[in-house]
């Protein structure tokens, strides 16, 4: 197995290596030399954390790292769809979720910078056909989701004039614009027309023209069709295709390089001033929320942004003070974010977990079937594989009971989160699922125990309060 390694190890190092080249001419790295013994233990390392990932199940998607403008370590893992018929590889384009939302933010900022826009135009300025609340609403605001405006997301717009319908006959403002947060792609929808009205294009042609175009992303496509090349589709754990998303239009599509060269573009101001990336960076109105670039983390002078869109799931780290840059991208919904965090954990040499299988997926299927088997399987997993199963993470049993929620098999759902509550007795969040289970199903009393239960062990942001408020009037009734 250690030649095997060593194999692949040397075909990527020297793929990456022209790869770099290729991309940057930077300087070589200081702390571990390039091709060095340090290095080679290090993408070694890398390579078995991530090898073992797809082993578990937990990863089907493209990995990149890069360390002082370098690549140092780049794989595809697993395939294209459901069919397991091709192999992803590095010109693979996924979709990328709420990451692909700041081309529009960067968009904005290349017309403030030339004098086209200012952050504080009002969105009324534009002559949009919107209600009285677009007087109230700056382009600051909808950068920041600090807008208030209406929620189009809850609503499921299927395209851009069901987006418009919903905006336009909407009067009222969730809060009043910057005493609030709402992460809703009303705000999104919002600068892409914007952009529109001010350049005389599309938004789409604006971004190629403006961005996809000077940074040479060759692989990145809008909105592709099924037949698009080198286009992937999300897929489930019973290798189910996922439906496709039907909403608004404008989101682009990439491969991990063009990922990367995205990333470094912002990194060295080839679009965007230093001042102006600071901007979308740092969101003034809620600060631990992040901005259009993801969330900031000043003491770590590190950048982390992630999207999900069905089970398409993608995440990068840009930590500015070590210099290094972690992608993955996957179409299989599963572990990228505690797989991020692990690699970039490993590259500054603290301590670090290879994920472990996931509890969830190994009893889903019988659960879904016969609940009182998928807990013996449970058990018996527990007591022979304990440290190969991730049964320290209460969000395994806590997702597979609100599953058995949304499916109406809410007995099932009770028994699931019973179970929780049970393993993790002092998770205030389980006792208030369990809460909402044996409210759906009219099982007031108990109900209201669980949610007392919760706020007992330090609550659940104030929403166990509002349902023993409403049991409590409903019972009244």
């Amino acid at each position: 197995m250690k030649n095997l390694f060593f194999l692949l190890l040397t075909t990527v190092l020297l793929t990456n290596t022209l790869s770099a080249q290729a991309l940057n001419n930077s300087q070589e790295t200081k702390k571990i030399p390039q091709n060095s013994p340090e290095q080679k233990s290090e993408i070694n390392q890398i390579d078995s954390l991530m090898t073992k990932s797809y082993e578990r199940g937990l990863f089907n998607g493209n990995v990149l790292i890069a360390k002082n403008n370098k690549i140092i370590y780049q794989k595809s893992f697993g395939f294209t769809d459901e069919t397991k018929q091709t192999k992803l590889n590095n010109k693979s384009i996924f979709n990328i979720g709420s990451i692909a939302k700041e081309f529009n933010a960067v968009a904005i900022m290349i017309l403030v910078e030339r004098g086209l826009l200012n952050l504080d135009d009002r969105v009324s300025k534009f002559n949009l056909g919107l209600p009285k609340w677009a007087e109230k609403v700056s382009i600051r605001h909808l950068i920041n989701y600090a807008s208030g405006i209406p929620p189009i997301e809850r609503l499921k717009p299927e395209n851009d004039a069901e987006a418009w319908n919903i905006l336009r006959s909407t009067d009222s403002l969730l809060f009043e614009p910057g005493t609030g947060y709402r992460y809703d792609n009303g705000n999104v929808f919002l600068q892409r027309r914007i952009i529109e009205k001010v350049t005389g294009m599309s938004f789409q042609q604006f971004v190629i023209k403006n961005i996809v175009k000077p940074l040479k992303m060759t692989h990145s496509v809008f909105d592709p069709t099924f037949d698009s090349k080198n286009r992937t589709s999300c897929y489930d754990f019973d290798n189910i295709r996922c439906p496709e998303l039907k909403f608004i239009s404008g989101w682009l599509w990439v491969d991990i390089n063009d990922l990367y060269q995205w990333i470094e573009a912002m990194n060295s101001n080839r679009l965007i001033s230093r001042e102006s990336f600071q901007t979308l960076l740092n969101n003034p109105y809620a600060k631990e929320e992040g901005g259009s670039l993801g969330r900031y983390f000043e003491k770590e002078d590190l950048q982390r942004h992630n999207g999900v869109s069905y089970k398409f799931e993608s995440i990068f780290l840009n930590d500015f003070k070590n210099k290094i840059t972690i992608i993955l991208v996957s179409n299989n919904l599963n572990r990228v974010w505690d797989l991020g965090h692990s690699i970039h954990n490993l590259i500054l040499g603290k301590k670090y977990e290879i994920p472990k299988k996931s509890i969830y997926q190994a009893i889903r299927k019988e659960s879904l079937n016969d609940v009182n088997k998928g807990i013996g399987t449970y058990d018996l997993l527990k007591k022979n594989s304990e440290k190969e199963y991730s049964f320290e993470n209460p969000g395994e049993l806590n997702k597979l009971g609100y599953e058995l929620l949304r499916l109406g098999k809410i007995n099932e759902s009770i028994t699931i989160f019973k179970l929780a509550t049970k393993e993790f007795s002092k998770d205030p969040n389980l006792f208030d699922s369990l809460g909402e289970a044996y409210y759906t199903n009219k099982q007031y009393d108990l109900a209201l125990e669980s949610y007392k239960k919760a706020i007992s062990l330090g609550g659940t942001n104030g929403n166990a309060e509002k349902m023993i408020d409403k049991i409590e009037k409903e019972i009244g009734k």
